[in-house]
């Protein structure tokens, strides 16, 4: 479905994509994870043909032009800008999107209805845009973006400054368009997004990818090891402790074999007050991966 060959874009001296490879079969829901600057966003603007790469190609359907109408209109891109008109309603955001994509009479009528119902804003439909919170705004600029029935979503940080109910409204719209067989680009810093939607995540860094796999593959080579976290019932030092580092009234053990530790620390008789077992997720991977330094 998209084939992304050797693709590289520089700024001036700044590679911002690096001889980046990667495929996406039909139906799949393709994680794009980096820190700021690792070129996620150049690359989707590429994909969508707003930028033109330096070298390399993409591929669409077969397809090498993403800039090709007929390719576009199999297309829904929802940019970390908010595209949308605010001094628009809902409704006439959504015509006016839909017109550019060549939808009059019923069919447009019929797609307005149904993307204002998929993203739950029937109710606000004839309120202007710029009354809307963040959330809603999200939600209008999903509802936008498959307007036309795309083939290929392109989901460039869509969650960005919204509340809980709203992120979650979104990812249950992403995974009722899965289950529909698109094909779906997601880049997100958060995590526990990608681990939620992605079937495979590409970790990216400087242009490069470092590491392309599904998420439960990469937590097992690259998330290192659990960690069991003790605490005592008392501050008091137990000699059956001593060969435990006691800090804060907490016992932390690295692991590879977390069941391990805890069926050891239940046959010393010991009252604890409690028992955690912090497993390796993506966020460490990432970490691992990209470093802790703070990026800008």
């Amino acid at each position: 479905m998209i084939s992304i060959e050797n693709l590289k874009k520089s700024y001036g001296n700044i590679k911002a994509v690096d001889n980046l490879s990667f495929n996406i079969p039909k139906g799949e829901t393709f994680g794009l994870l980096g820190p700021n600057g690792a070129g996620k966003t150049t690359t989707i603007n590429m994909i969508v043909g707003i930028l033109k790469p330096d070298s390399g190609s993409i591929q669409l359907n077969g397809e090498t032009d993403p800039t090709q109408k007929e390719i576009r209109r199999q297309i829904g891109n929802t940019p970390q800008a908010l595209a949308i008109y605010e001094d628009l309603t809902a409704e006439e955001n959504l015509i006016f999107f839909g017109k550019l994509y060549n939808l009059s009479g019923a069919k447009l009528k019929e797609r307005v209805s149904y993307c204002l119902d998929l993203v739950d804003l029937t109710n606000r439909k004839n309120d202007f845009a710029k009354t809307f919170s963040g959330g809603m705004k999200r939600r209008l600029n999903l509802a936008v973006a498959i307007i036309h029935e795309p083939q290929i979503l392109l989901f460039d940080e869509p969650t960005v400054g919204v509340d809980p109910q709203s992120r979650n409204f979104i990812f249950d719209n992403i995974e009722q368009m899965k289950s529909e067989g698109k094909t779906i680009i997601y880049t997100t810093h958060y995590m526990e997004e990608a681990e939620r939607l992605c079937d495979r995540v590409a970790i990216v860094d400087q242009g490069k990818i470092l590491e392309l796999d599904t998420v439960d593959n990469l937590i097992n080579r690259r998330g290192g090891k659990s960690t069991v976290i003790a605490e005592l019932s008392s501050s008091q030092k137990i000699d059956k402790l001593s060969k435990y580092e006691i800090k804060n009234n907490k016992i932390t053990i690295e692991t590879d074999s977390p069941l391990e530790i805890i069926k050891e620390l239940s046959a010393l008789d010991i009252t604890f007050k409690s028992i955690h077992i912090n497993r390796p997720d993506l966020e460490k991977v990432f970490l691992n991966l990209t470093g802790r330094r703070l990026r800008d």
